[in-house]
């Protein structure tokens, strides 16, 4: 199997500050963390320090969990990607504009395209890669749609940060998965069923042994980050790390 690196999305604990979220990453034995904008590295002067408490608590700054929206009039990509090369993140989570597949005509999917262009043209030249966040209500919210999207923007430096759908089916979800290998750029791990109701990773096996074994066929390392635990509890992200170490052969 490739590298699988286990590591906590920080928008996990909202409710920490910095340290809070490195101690839950160590205590549960995991190697990096994907850092939230939202919250924990909104901006460069802040991601300069989480780079320096990441490092000495000796884990890897993931990605830049950003919440850029490709054409949103709001949104400017340079601020994000400074904050990137701050945190020192190899890659950062965008989102393919704001509204659905099933929403769009195609001046919105023209516009979607060409905001990504210009983003990843600029991240390239930083040497940073850019993934899209596998989500409803935006461009990547079918299958079809994700890959049509990749197509278009046509940069090699441009994946997908693949989860499972709201209410899909394990054997679907594991499509999804296989069908985007080549393009994934990292996996969000939770279990939630049905909706969003949030369950131990072990209750959803069949979904995470059967994720596994399609990421054996990866041909390059994968980062997987635990994100959306029971309760928002450190204690959940160490039960649920310690359950996908046994699984996957890493204990």
């Amino acid at each position: 199997m490739p590298d699988l690196t286990l590591g906590l999305c920080s928008v996990t604990f909202r409710n920490l500050d910095v340290p809070g979220v490195l101690a839950a990453a160590t205590g549960a034995g995991l190697a990096g963390v994907e850092w939230g904008s939202d919250v924990h590295c909104p901006d460069p002067a802040t991601a300069r320090e989480v780079r320096r408490l990441t490092d000495a608590a000796g884990l890897r700054a993931l990605s830049l969990g950003s919440y850029f929206r490709a054409e949103s009039h709001d949104d400017d990509f340079r601020p994000v990607l400074d904050t990137a090369l701050a945190l020192g993140a190899p890659r950062v989570r965008v989102w393919a504009g704001t509204l659905g597949t099933d929403a769009s005509d195609s001046a919105h999917r023209t516009r979607v395209t060409q905001e990504l262009q210009v983003a990843a043209d600029a991240a390239a030249e930083a040497g940073v890669e850019l993934a899209l966040e596998y989500h409803r209500s935006t461009l990547t919210d079918t299958l079809e749609s994700t890959l049509g999207l990749l197509e278009d923007v046509d940069r090699a430096n441009v994946g997908v940060s693949w989860q499972p759908n709201v209410d899909q089916p394990t054997e679907d979800a594991l499509r999804h998965l296989e069908a985007l290998l080549p393009r994934l750029a990292g996996v969000h791990c939770f279990s939630w069923w049905p909706f969003d109701a949030r369950l131990p990773l072990e209750a959803r096996e069949d979904l995470w042994l059967g994720a596994a074994e399609v990421l054996r066929r990866a041909d390059r390392p994968v980062d997987v980050m635990f994100e959306f635990v029971p309760e928002d509890s450190p204690a959940a992200l160490a039960r649920d790390a310690a359950w996908l170490r046994r699984a996957i052969g890493q204990d």
